[in-house]
C-alpha cells in the first residue's frame, strides 16, 4: 500500500548519535570570547572569531 505523499517520515538517529553531547556555544562561552579547555594534560583556547567562527589552538 502506497503511503500518502503529505505524510512526513521519521528520522530514526543511529544508537552513536543518540550519545553524542550537544552543547550551545551560548552555554559554554556565557559572556566571553574564549575558554579553555584541559585535555590531557594540555591546555586548549577554543575562541570566537570576528568573523563569528571558531578556533580551537593548542
Amino acid at each position: 500500500m502506497k503511503q500518502p505523499k503529505h505524510q512526513s517520515r521519521v528520522h530514526a538517529c543511529s544508537e552513536k548519535e543518540q550519545q553524542v553531547r550537544r552543547l550551545h556555544s551560548q552555554d559554554l562561552f556565557k559572556h566571553h570570547k574564549e575558554v579553555v579547555i584541559e585535555h590531557a594534560g594540555q591546555e586548549y583556547r577554543l575562541r570566537i572569531t570576528r568573523q563569528n567562527k571558531l578556533i580551537l589552538t593548542k
